[in-house]
């Protein structure tokens, strides 16, 4: 667990390796209110006590974060899902593993594919209840 008691907020730190943009997708409000709520209970996030922002437009909704990954979580508790969730994850890639680590504690996770840069991975995920 982070050791500090006060974590940086993400907006502070756009160019931060520790970032990590997450978009759900494919899901209902309910379900992506679960998955942020996990995220959001061990990282810091721009999310706090915000309901799923919803991205109004012709494709189906989307909510989006960004979560300051900064460490491991000692543990996580497993979430029931109504159904699955698609989920993106966009950031630098030790973040997008400890926050990938982090969903799979709390839900079943299957890799939809993924894509890296130089310093920047691009994961998708599928998330469904444990």
């Amino acid at each position: 667990m982070n050791d500090s008691s006060t974590p940086a907020s993400p907006d502070a730190e756009t160019d931060s390796p520790d970032l990590v943009q997450v978009m759900l997708g494919e899901c209902s409000a309910a379900d992506a209110d679960a998955v942020f709520e996990v995220l959001g209970t061990h990282f810091t996030s721009d999310r706090a006590g915000v309901v799923p922002h919803r991205d109004e437009g012709p494709r189906p909704a989307a909510w989006t974060g960004s979560f300051c990954v900064d460490h491991a979580p000692d543990h996580v508790a497993g979430v029931l899902l109504a159904g699955p969730v698609t989920a993106e994850l966009q950031g630098g890639p030790v973040a997008v593993d400890r926050l990938r680590r982090t969903l799979a504690a709390a839900f079943a996770v299957e890799a939809a594919g993924s894509s890296a840069g130089d310093q920047e991975v691009d994961l998708q995920l599928r998330l469904t209840s444990a």
